[in-house]
């Protein structure tokens, strides 16, 4: 079966390599994920499977993902704006549904969703917030920040969150260009 433009993995098909990706992603979002992680064949959704696909890289991405989701000092917020930020530029529909509902859960609320969904700063946005889009913006769109967006954005953020920010951006940028160019489909809803 296949999954955009490659195999779809069942469980039962792994070889030990990628079952380490697959139970590693799984742990990651644990026995209820906020989005539609596997469908009821196991076969996961989303890049993930892209991760089984190639797994010397894959199991990098995988950890990738795990320390971008749980190993910085950026505020779940802010983490969540600033995916919603590059599904947003990048037009990126797995990483737009699978992250709206964790930015409400982080504490966006609707207007800001929406406001982001247009690749807009929502009214909303305090400063650090701001500093936060403005920088993803920059990179995204300039793949470079200026000297006051960089300074705004250690200000709040410090020096080990202004890598961290880039790291985000890179990641999510990377999933978007790898679902995109492998032709993933949106899990059904």
């Amino acid at each position: 079966m296949r999954h955009g433009r490659i195999h779809w993995y069942s469980p039962d098909e792994l070889a030990p390599d990628q079952r380490a990706i697959y139970d590693g992603v799984l742990a990651k979002y644990g026995s209820e994920p906020p989005f539609e992680l596997f469908d009821e064949h196991g076969r996961l959704h989303g890049p993930f499977n892209a991760m089984l696909a190639a797994p010397g890289v894959g199991a990098a991405l995988q950890r990738l993902s795990a320390a971008v989701g749980a190993h910085t000092s950026l505020p779940a917020r802010v983490r969540e704006l600033v995916i919603l930020t590059v599904a947003a530029a990048r037009d990126s529909a797995f990483e737009w549904s699978a992250h709206r509902r964790l930015a409400a859960g982080a504490g966006l609320t609707a207007d800001e969703i929406a406001a982001l969904s247009a690749d807009a700063a929502p009214e909303s946005f305090g400063p650090a917030d701001l500093a936060a889009f403005d920088f993803a913006r920059a990179l995204l769109h300039d793949r470079d920040a200026s000297d006051a967006c960089h300074a705004r954005t250690a200000e709040h953020f410090g020096e080990a969150g202004v890598v961290e920010l880039i790291t985000l951006v890179g990641y999510y940028d990377l999933l978007a260009t790898l679902m995109r160019a492998l032709r993933v489909p949106l899990p059904p809803e």
